[in-house]
């Protein structure tokens, strides 16, 4: 099914150290809010709601207007496909408008993450 099997550029280089949620709300707050929500209903902003983020295919919050680059990209979220993403959004998903440079420190990921995965179900 290729819904689920993961795009050929999802890489997994390192392991992806343990994330610490306070530190991930810290970051999240100061780098994703501006165009994030997380809440159940919450707002688009210039970025889609990321309640229900994981487990859902990219592109796929109703109402938004995603690139065809993001809707077509097969990609489901999990930690992995994460973790790569938000290193360099520009690079693993070309096309897309996230116009975000991206967490180069894979600590930084990681704990963005553990907060996504708290404050997203």
């Amino acid at each position: 099914d290729q819904h689920t099997k993961e795009p050929k550029h999802t890489k997994h280089i390192m392991a992806a150290p343990a994330g610490d949620f306070e530190r991930g709300a810290k970051l999240f707050k100061t780098r994703c809010a501006q165009c994030h929500t997380v809440e159940q209903g919450g707002a688009a902003k210039q970025g889609p709601n990321l309640f229900g983020l994981f487990g859902r295919p990219a592109g796929s919050v109703e109402g938004f207007a995603y690139t065809a680059a993001n809707k077509n990209s097969g990609i489901v979220w999990h930690d992995g496909t994460l973790f790569d993403y938000l290193e360099n959004p520009k690079k693993y998903i070309k096309g897309t408008k996230m116009n975000f440079p991206g967490f180069k420190s894979p600590q930084d990921r990681s704990d963005v993450i553990e907060y996504l995965k708290q404050s997203t179900k």
